[in-house]
């Protein structure tokens, strides 16, 4: 394989209600939509999270969703990592109502983590790296 680098790019995520979610998106977590248009034939909303992006769009016509029935092959979360607090942080998402899955635990020493769920059953890692 040649010198090539890549770099990570964006998570691409089907929702029932593209509004509400990228809206959650920015209420709960402090994202910032970017772009927002139609896309073949379906709403398509950039939600941008300091060089990380999320694409949130809805059903394209002839394509039929169906609900994530718990654990499936595939991707199973996505993770956003705290600079400082992760405890006050999680204390703030829950006066806003957030789902917690799993509570702020110690995963191992250098690793503090818990999970969130976000629209239409997307699973959300919070993590913060000690040294």
């Amino acid at each position: 394989m040649s010198d090539v680098k890549i770099v990570f790019d964006h998570v691409h995520l089907v929702s029932k209600n593209p509004g509400a979610a990228a809206a959650w998106y920015v209420e709960k977590l402090g994202g910032e939509i970017t772009v927002s248009g139609d896309v073949g034939g379906a709403p398509q909303i950039y939600v941008e999270f300091q060089g990380a992006t999320l694409i949130i769009r809805g059903e394209r016509p002839g394509e039929q969703a169906v609900d994530k029935p718990g654990l499936t092959w595939g991707t199973d979360h996505f993770g956003f990592h705290v600079a400082d607090d992760l405890d006050g942080f999680c204390d703030q998402l829950k006066k806003k109502g957030v789902v917690f899955t799993k509570e702020p635990v110690d995963f191992s020493p250098q690793l503090r983590l818990a999970f969130i769920e976000g629209p239409d059953g997307v699973s959300i890692e919070l993590l913060r790296k000690r040294p």
